[in-house]
């Protein structure tokens, strides 16, 4: 049995940094994440309002989208948080197309209800992903998969902002991806020195720690422990929790699955098709498991019209 919760699940992610009660939380990652990188500005982060992470398009024909964590900070900016665990063909792309409803919403009147001069605030989103980009997977020159080992710390956070290609600068900065592959952090407890190793450290080893190492004495991991053992919860979380980790584990397998298959039709019919076809096995399987169509979604990529076709 394991003594904190995982992370990765959807119930651990939001009860570390989804409510009111552990936003200092979230407020700490995020600080520690801007601080790590040279691109972001260094104004910390004090406090956080937390919005409604269910957004609607505009009419019945467009698609929605459900962040798993959307807040704000005092001066304006947005930050959609998500926790990512497997590798969909469009990953990228659902990244961008969600940042557009902060975007939308930011389009208002002005108090007069006739005017706005187009200034938006800063859209951040962080993706936390439990996998590496595919294009970052291939040697250039043997054309083989790389391991996970072949990688090093260094190499885990993108920062993704628009570029002027020819000069190499940053065109804008008030929209930014920030990525985390985190099969790609290996610090050990000896190795932590600033707080976004030790964060790291926290999101990928929580689940298999049975106490808080000495290197995470500071106050906001003595709170992250204590919101993580699962002893204290209460029957009603310890149900919730349970269900969340094993659709974790049905979706994770499925995938995985789905990734082999699709590699072994790519010999034949096309990796591209082969992973399609791949994917509506997958969400065939999960349906039939009982998981939200919400949760499928997020873990194949399909709309929410092709898994009810299935």
């Amino acid at each position: 049995m394991a003594k904190y919760i995982n992370p990765y699940t959807d119930f651990g992610f939001k009860k570390l940094f989804g409510t009111e009660l552990n936003k200092d939380l979230l407020i700490s990652f995020l600080n520690a994440l801007f601080e790590k990188s040279k691109e972001l500005p260094k104004d910390e982060i004090e406090d956080i309002t937390y919005l409604n992470p269910e957004k609607l398009g505009r009419s019945a024909s467009e698609r929605r989208a459900i962040f798993d964590v959307y807040c704000t900070t005092k001066s304006g900016a947005k930050f959609i948080v998500e926790m990512q665990n497997v590798f969909q063909q469009f990953f990228k792309d659902r990244s961008v197309y969600y940042s557009s409803f902060p975007i939308h919403e930011m389009a208002k009147k002005d108090s007069k209800g006739e005017h706005w001069n187009y200034e938006l605030n800063k859209i951040y989103t962080v993706g936390i992903l439990n996998f590496v980009f595919k294009d970052e997977e291939m040697d250039v020159e043997s054309g083989e998969l790389k391991t996970v080992n072949e990688f090093s710390d260094d190499d885990l956070l993108h920062v993704v902002m628009l570029v002027d290609i020819s000069t190499g600068k940053v065109f804008y900065r008030k929209l930014a991806y920030l990525y985390l592959e985190m099969p790609k952090f290996s610090k050990t407890e000896t190795e932590l020195v600033t707080m976004y190793d030790k964060w790291l450290f926290v999101l990928k080893n929580l689940s298999r720690l049975m106490e808080r190492p000495k290197e995470l004495q500071e106050r906001v991991f003595e709170k992250l422990f204590r919101q993580a053992e699962i002893a204290m919860f209460t029957p009603e979380e310890y149900t919730a929790y349970e269900e969340s980790l094993h659709s974790l584990w049905d979706i994770t397998n499925a995938m995985n699955d789905a990734e082999a298959k699709g590699f072994g039709k790519g010999k034949e019919e096309g990796r591209a098709e082969g992973r399609a076809e791949a994917l509506l096995d997958t969400a065939r399987n999960l349906k039939s498991m009982g998981l939200p169509v919400e949760k499928i979604v997020k873990a194949t990529g399909l709309t929410t019209d092709e898994i009810s076709e299935i």
